[in-house]
């Protein structure tokens, strides 16, 4: 028997106070693409301020990757001042970047697969939303056993008698690495399960903990060398190859966060005001980074003058430590990072990937699990061993993302100038405005598989090395440029918010 249109909108409700299934109904609201978690948030009621969004960038700038990444500056040969101008390049370009992405999720209240369907349509949007999970998938299980190795030392350190336990190996790990990585994982699922919300808290607590302890770590260090530091390391760059390094410094430090730039809607949705967002970009970006670069040059140019050593990452210098008690304390801040890292980078966007695939069966807290088990059953460790996996397969998906945003600026910003109709976003209807040829449009994928390729070859294929570090602008600039040209316009864009529709804010 076939259901009526009535009957239809009433599966489509959410769980949790929201729009009644008339206001679903009168919207044409299907349930395959809308529920609870995906719906947009009510604009009263949101409670993301600038100070929560300065701790994601607080916690996420700080990772532990990021100062690998920053301290392999220093070993390539570039001193103190290359190294933060590199820096200071990527942050002016992420500041704009992440403004422009963040001003998306704030107007139009939608979680970032949502906001997908606005360029490739209500079925294409599954292809950007799956790329971004998959890279955050794969991340998350690699940062919690990342994370698992930091407790493994702490507690090695505590209890030398678990080293039994440490030269005991299953299946790629050990057996105190596979008690750490579960804990972790664990510990991880329990705050994910409770929402956005509770992340935002966890981040708020994180964010001043994780900046102390650095600043910490740099005045130990400096002080150790009475505050006179090696400002490069012997063989330093000069140049043009120097200069070469610091633009391709600036341009990677910009793909790192090539997955954010994309997402980074599923957190402002929840902003309270636009101005939020500006603030909140502005001291946890520039100013954040600009302290992020002051401590990695206190940290490799002290290590340095001390013994001669390039690190390649504070942990290196917090296992020097000698107080059992300032080791722990250094270990469980960089436990305390890593999971506040993992939670937001790597978490929230398979989250939402999942629930939009599946949005009739999984709400948040299910998807989040789901996406965690995942993340524990592909062994990431064993990933995380194999140079194939990481260069090819995430270093590939990673090259994508920059076309799928090139593509979604152009359209929302350039073409449509803003105007979007987010109810006709959650409907499958064959007149709706985002169902464009069967729910893909065609366009933007003619844009995307060419930028896409582009992109690839200049991220994995060797001839091409010398431009891998700008693979992810090559590919947003061209998906960008394609998609302007061949855009559809013979069309009038209409702009209706979603508060008919809307929930409020929980997480």
């Amino acid at each position: 028997m076939r259901k009526t249109e009535n009957e239809t909108a009433e599966e489509s409700v959410p769980s949790r106070l929201g729009p009644s299934p008339d206001q679903l109904a009168a919207h044409r609201i299907s349930p395959r693409f809308y529920n609870a978690d995906l719906a947009p948030s009510k604009k009263e009621g949101r409670s993301w301020t600038a100070y929560s969004v300065f701790t994601l960038w607080a916690n996420d700038v700080h990772s532990l990757g990021n100062y690998g990444f920053a301290l392999g500056l220093f070993a390539l040969g570039l001193g103190a001042w290359q190294i933060l101008v590199a820096l200071l390049v990527g942050a002016a370009l992420l500041f704009f970047l992440l403004t422009l992405s963040g001003f998306m999720g704030h107007k139009t209240g939608v979680p970032y697969p949502v906001m997908s369907r606005i360029a490739f349509g209500i079925h294409g949007a599954q292809l950007a939303a799956s790329v971004r999970g998959i890279v955050a998938i794969a991340w998350f299980g690699i940062q919690t056993y990342l994370a698992s190795s930091v407790l493994n030392v702490l507690l090695l350190t505590l209890i030398p008698g678990l080293q039994t336990w440490a030269d005991t190996e299953f299946l790629g790990l050990s057996g105190l690495g596979w008690f750490s990585f579960t804990l972790l994982w664990i510990v991880q699922v329990i705050i994910v399960s409770y929402g956005m919300e509770m992340i935002r808290r966890y981040e708020a607590i994180a964010g001043p903990i994780i900046l102390v302890t650095f600043l910490a770590l740099a005045v130990w260090m400096l002080s150790r060398v009475d505050f006179s530091i090696s400002w490069s390391r012997d063989g330093a760059l000069s140049g043009w190859p120097m200069w070469m390094h610091i633009l391709g410094g600036g341009a990677l430090w910009v793909s790192i966060y090539g997955t954010f730039v994309l997402n980074f809607s599923d957190f402002t949705r929840a902003a309270k005001k636009k101005g939020s967002i500006v603030v909140g970009n502005f001291w946890g970006i520039p100013i954040n980074m600009l302290v992020f670069g002051l401590v990695v040059i206190s940290l490799a140019g002290a290590q340095y003058e001390l013994d001669g050593t390039v690190i390649t990452s504070p942990a290196d210098i917090v296992q020097t430590i000698g107080s059992p008690i300032l080791l722990a304390l250094a270990s469980l801040s960089l436990l305390i990072l890593t999971i506040a890292v993992n939670l937001m980078a790597n978490f929230v966007a398979p989250t939402y990937a999942l629930t939009n695939l599946f949005p009739r069966h999984l709400n948040f807290r299910s998807a989040a699990i789901v996406s965690a088990i995942i993340g524990f059953v592909i062994l990431p460790w064993n990933l995380y061993d194999s140079p194939v996996v990481i260069v090819y397969f995430l270093g590939g998906l990673g090259a994508l993302l920059g076309p799928l945003f090139g593509i979604i600026m152009v359209d929302y910003w350039v073409v449509r100038k803003t105007k979007v109709n987010v109810p006709q976003l959650y409907t499958e209807a064959g007149d709706g405005e985002y169902f464009y040829h069967h729910g893909v449009n065609w366009r933007a994928i003619g844009a995307f598989i060419p930028a896409s390729a582009i992109s690839l070859v200049f991220a994995l294929v060797p001839t091409f090395a010398g431009l891998s570090e700008f693979s992810w602008f090559s590919g947003a600039a061209l998906s960008a440029i394609i998609y302007f040209v061949i855009a559809r316009r013979d069309f009038t864009f209409r702009e209706v918010d979603g508060e008919e529709i809307a929930v409020p804010t929980t997480h």
